[in-house]
């Protein structure tokens, strides 16, 4: 029996994808879980697994290739029909199937300007049916989707509908609300020579997303140093045990916990704005995003539950989600569902620095390189290993005196991390 495996749905947001390797050929025996195809979306590298096995009878995409969710990718003729039904017509017509994977590439067009939030759209759970990347559409185009005629399968909304909504004129001007448009750029090469590098689409994304954070939220920035004595010597007596479990005892696994006891102490930070409904929506779980330096760009990889896992539990976890990230083997739903992040540029040598909040969450941890330094401890002059630490935050949740204390209760628990560590 012919089957045609069709690209599966790659998480929220993600609608298309760039056809990076076709990783099979015509007639090859493949396995269930194998690669078929690399594909390079806006935020990770992934290879496509398919869930069938058989012989390949049909590629429908090539290297370079736009496609979205659903197209098809391969046709498979699964194992033990292949015999049977070989003679058969029904791989002739695999041709016709593959006509519509060039039809479907335009939703992928680049979206207009990402500047501002206008209208509210619908939140989650909403019944207009209209994928996430459509709402983000329609909420940076001002357009009530209530008001916008789906014209894909059962009524969907696709984002053709909702750029013809606004190319007809029914939505609320959404001019009045769209950010300065750039000024143009001078001609440079006047001065010299230049050279044009695309932007890649990670960067693009990146670059997105700090504008949307750092125009949209209030940002402030506290600083504070925590003495990591104390948390370096016990890292040190248990980081070969982390080993013996396959992780690095780094002090990022040490700081994810005192993370953990301060999101508890202080809910209000490991929640979300919603500014459409005037809620703080409150997140009952602890998934941490880690900021990664990879090739291709920043990337947040998140662990899920981490108040859930043990020191070494997370240790592993972290030191393979870190490796994947940074070597394009990240699964798209391993970049989704973060509620706080933490970002450390110590092992870079850098001091203090102000972290951008990931939006939508409302705060990011910003940890600088520990250094010792001369400190006062009961009347003596000591040297002591200080660990830089800031805080950004959303002003519009988070007052200055609770970011404060917030702070104070890392610091706390990385001053003494047994205690923490018994649940202290």
């Amino acid at each position: 029996m012919a089957t045609e495996f069709k690209l599966p749905d790659l998480g929220e947001g993600v609608e298309a994808g760039d056809v990076v390797t076709v990783l099979v050929s015509k007639g090859d025996t493949i396995e269930k879980e194998q690669g078929v195809v690399e594909l390079e979306t806006d935020k990770a590298l992934i290879e496509v697994p398919s869930d069938v096995a058989g012989i390949v009878t049909q590629i429908h995409v090539n290297a370079g290739d736009r496609v979205p969710i659903g197209a098809i990718l391969v046709t498979v003729e699964e194992e033990g029909d292949a015999a049977v039904e070989a003679p058969a017509e029904e791989p002739a017509s695999a041709p016709e199937d593959a006509a519509p994977a060039p039809e479907v590439t335009t939703p992928a067009e680049p979206t207009p300007q990402p500047e501002a939030p206008a209208a509210p759209a619908p939140i989650e759970g909403d019944p207009i049916p209209a994928a996430p990347a459509t709402r983000r559409l329609a909420r940076e185009l001002g357009v009530d989707l209530t008001q916008v005629s789906g014209q894909g399968p059962g009524g969907r909304i696709l984002q053709d509908d909702v750029k013809a909504h606004v190319r007809s004129g029914q939505s609320a001007a959404p001019a009045a609300t769209s950010a300065p448009a750039a000024p143009e750029l001078p001609d440079f090469s006047r001065w010299g020579e230049i050279e044009r590098q695309p932007v890649s689409k990670i960067r693009q994304i990146i670059a997105k997303n700090m504008g949307v954070a750092w125009s949209q939220i209030p940002h402030v920035t506290q600083f504070d140093k925590a003495d990591a004595t104390d948390l370096e010597a016990f890292r040190q007596r248990n980081k070969t045990a982390a080993e013996s479990h396959g992780g690095r005892l780094t002090p990022t696994v040490l700081i994810l916990k005192a993370v953990i006891t301060a999101l508890k102490a202080f809910p209000q930070v490991n929640a979300s704005l919603d500014v459409a409904t005037n809620e703080l929506i409150l997140k009952n779980y602890y998934n941490l995003g880690i900021a990664v330096d990879t090739e291709r760009g920043l990337l947040v990889p998140v662990i899920k539950d981490v108040d859930s896992k043990d020191l070494f539990q997370l240790a592993a976890e972290l030191t393979d989600i870190g490796e994947r990230a940074r070597t394009n083997k990240i699964g798209l739903d391993e970049l989704q569902g973060g509620t706080f992040t933490v970002t450390n540029l110590g092992s870079l040598g850098v001091g203090a620095f102000t972290p951008i909040v990931n939006h939508p969450e409302v705060a990011i941890l910003g940890l600088g390189r520990s250094v010792e330094e001369p400190v006062v401890r009961n009347g003596r002059i000591e040297p002591r290993l200080m660990m830089p630490i800031a805080l950004s935050y959303d002003h519009r949740v988070i007052d200055g005196a609770d970011g404060a204390r917030f702070v104070r209760k890392i610091v706390e628990s990385l001053e003494n991390p047994e205690h923490m560590l018994l649940g202290g």
